[in-house]
Formats: C-alpha cells, sequence, structure tokens
C-alpha cells in the first residue's frame, strides 16, 4: 500500500519575495470605462488589494493558522494527492469528505473543519488534481471519474469503509459522480457501498423539455441561467478549450491571478456587491495565494477542459442526498429539476449566502451538513 506521509506548508523566503517584486513592477491598464464591476474587477480596488498584498498582508501568520490542520499527501494512480485529514477523535466518528472547486480551495473550509470535528465528524479535505499543493497531471484523463475513484480510494487507504461526501462546485461534479459511482457498484454485485450518502450546496439540476408554464421559481432559475450564459460563463469557456494559453498570464503575473479568483467571488457570493462584505482581504488572498504559490493557473484549468462537459448528468444517484440550497448559487435550480438526477431526502433552502457556502456561512453549513449526516448514521 501506498505511504502517506504527512506534510506542513513552508513557503521559502524566495518566494514570497519575488511575489513582491512582481507586485512592484506590475504594468496596469487603464481604467474601466463604467462606475461598476460590469467590466470586470475595478483598477481601483484592485490595486488596492494588490498594495494590501505586498505591504501589509502576513503570509507566515496565515501559513500558521493553515498548518494547524493535519496536512498529509498520498500517491494515486502516480499522482500526489495533498489532503488535510482532522481526526476528531472518537471511536464513533463518521468520515465526511469534503471536496472544494475552483475558484476555490481547501482555504475554504478552514471555518467548517473544527466546529465539524466537535459534532463527531473525522473530516477529509483533498486538493483537487492540479490545485494547490496536490500534483499536476502531466497526462490526460485526470477528469471527475478518475477524481472520485481516486477519492474513494484515499477513503479506504486512510482505513474508511464506510463515509459521506459533500462538495460543491467541482466537489459537488466528483461528489455527484462518487454517489454515481455507488449504484454501479451495487448493480454489479459489487463490494458494499462505501460511500453510504452525499450531501452538496450546489445540485446538478436541468429544466424538464417540456417546460411550457414554469412556475416563478422556476422563471428565476432560468432568468439566472440566461445571466450566466451572457454574463458570467467566459472563464469556463477559455479554461475548458484553451487553458495552456490563459496559464501564462496567469503563473507570470500575480495581479492576474488575483484578478481572474477575485472578481469570481464578486459574482458568486451574497456580497451586497462587495466580496469584502463576506470575506476579509485576508481570507480572499489566502485563497489566491494557493493558487499562486503552486503555479496552479493552468493545471487548475485544465479540469474543465477535461470534465465541463460531465456537468449535464448522467445516472441518477440513488443514495440519500441532501441538498443545502443557498440564494445566491451561480446556477440556482429548483427541487424539482434536481429529483432527476438525485435521491434528496433533506432539502433546506437557505436564508443568504452564495457559491463558497462554507466558507461565506460556516454556521448554517456545519448545521445543515451535521444534520443531514446525523440522520444518516444516527
Amino acid at each position: 500500500m501506498a505511504s502517506i506521509t504527512p506534510f506542513r506548508i513552508a513557503v521559502a523566503d524566495s518566494d514570497l519575495e519575488d511575489l513582491r517584486a512582481r507586485l512592484a513592477r506590475t504594468r496596469w491598464p487603464e481604467a474601466e470605462c463604467v462606475d461598476d464591476w460590469s467590466q470586470g474587477i475595478p483598477l481601483v480596488y484592485t490595486r488596492e488589494l494588490a498594495d494590501y498584498w505586498a505591504n501589509t498582508y502576513d503570509w507566515r501568520a496565515r501559513e500558521a493558522a493553515l498548518n494547524r490542520f493535519d496536512h498529509f499527501t498520498t500517491e494515486i494512480d502516480g499522482l500526489d494527492i495533498h489532503f488535510i485529514h482532522q481526526r476528531c477523535g472518537r471511536d464513533d466518528a463518521f468520515p465526511l469528505l469534503i471536496t472544494h472547486g475552483w475558484p476555490g480551495s481547501v482555504v475554504e473550509f478552514h471555518k467548517v473543519i473544527e466546529p465539524l470535528t466537535e459534532r463527531g465528524f473525522d473530516v477529509v479535505c483533498p486538493s483537487l488534481p492540479g490545485y494547490g499543493f496536490s500534483g499536476k497531471p502531466t497526462q490526460t484523463g485526470w477528469g471527475i471519474e478518475k477524481i472520485a475513484t481516486a477519492w474513494d480510494t484515499l477513503m479506504s487507504r486512510l482505513g474508511y469503509q464506510r463515509y459521506g461526501a459533500q462538495g460543491g462546485d467541482w466537489g459537488s461534479a466528483v461528489t455527484t459522480q462518487i454517489g454515481r459511482n455507488e449504484g454501479r457498484r451495487s448493480r454489479s454485485g459489487g463490494d458494499i457501498s462505501r460511500c453510504v450518502a452525499i450531501h452538496t450546496n450546489m445540485p446538478l439540476g436541468f429544466p424538464p423539455g417540456n417546460l411550457e408554464n414554469p412556475t416563478e421559481e422556476e422563471k428565476q432559475a432560468l432568468e439566472r441561467a440566461d445571466y450566466y450564459q451572457k454574463w458570467d460563463s467566459g472563464y469556463s469557456k477559455q479554461q475548458s478549450t484553451r487553458p495552456q494559453t490563459l496559464g501564462y498570464g496567469l503563473v507570470d503575473s500575480p495581479v492576474g491571478q488575483l484578478a481572474w479568483i477575485v472578481e469570481k467571488f464578486w459574482s458568486w457570493m451574497d456580497c451586497d456587491g462587495h466580496p469584502e462584505n463576506v470575506l476579509s482581504r485576508d481570507e480572499l488572498l489566502d485563497n489566491v495565494m494557493l493558487y499562486w504559490l503552486t503555479a496552479s493557473g493552468a493545471s487548475s484549468g485544465r479540469l474543465y477542459w477535461e470534465s465541463f462537459n460531465a456537468f449535464g448528468g448522467f445516472d441518477r444517484v440513488e443514495l440519500p442526498t441532501g441538498v443545502a440550497a443557498f440564494p445566491k448559487e451561480i446556477l440556482k435550480a429548483p427541487r424539482s429539476w434536481c429529483e432527476a438526477g438525485y435521491n434528496i431526502t433533506h432539502w433546506t433552502t437557505m436564508p443568504r449566502g452564495g457559491h463558497f457556502a462554507a466558507f461565506e456561512q460556516p454556521e448554517l453549513f456545519v448545521e445543515d451538513v451535521s444534520t443531514f449526516f446525523g440522520g444518516i448514521t444516527g
């Protein structure tokens, strides 16, 4: 069996000096022609955030805070996978696998890991291949199907033969695939199910083909989808078609990487028009740093090239499925649209929050996840 190796985040001083030097040499564009974010992240705010990053942000303090968790790496199918594995210390602990997406990272979960362990969960948070401190695939094939299988291998390697899975964004796609795989295993007469239930804050649901008289909720969902396609999905087209071309700019320019990520946090959070209404500058930059320090601009985008069509769905997930529906999710599918793809046994309509649920609303997230999986394990 492959070894599991303790890991500690330890960024070289030279990398931090290089970052500050690059920030100081930024060649800035002219300001946008509008007085809002409709052309992208505004110049004034970007310069403020870059200046804070260069002169005030304390990575060493943030690094120490992230290192309060237990980090590890292990090789799966020739690729080093980084993950946090925080045990609760209870004999009856229930293992919970939580997967992030783009443009997120394991930083998203820093406010929910400890509360979940206090509620009796062993928490496992892997970094997706090509993201953060995980290895970067050098060959094609690392799409959500392979990641889902790798995550099941990881949980087995950690000694868990029964676990729950949770995710949003790409984490939702991976978690959904884990659920599908369990159904295939069962139909083929394979081993007893290891993943016993899934939970997502971004369920994959689509309107039926004969939607002639949509409800008010369905109209809002259709409007949201139309807006996304027209004004908010350019990043996905670029990353799903030419991630390598994009990567040169993101890996070379810290401001380019910052702008590419923070604009999506503004757009996808329930933040009343400004990302710092929900997250601090330090938190925003913590997440950006996991892309910048690991030069993941191209490698993270390749997951779109591998699997963007996987959001279309295939087999129905028959495992018990919990959903936390946050009002500012990118695509807010009604429950009726989602039930075609999932065996939904728990649905919570949240009062506030957006795409980055654990980051934005950790208390609501922890309560819903605990309630759902508590019903599975109780």
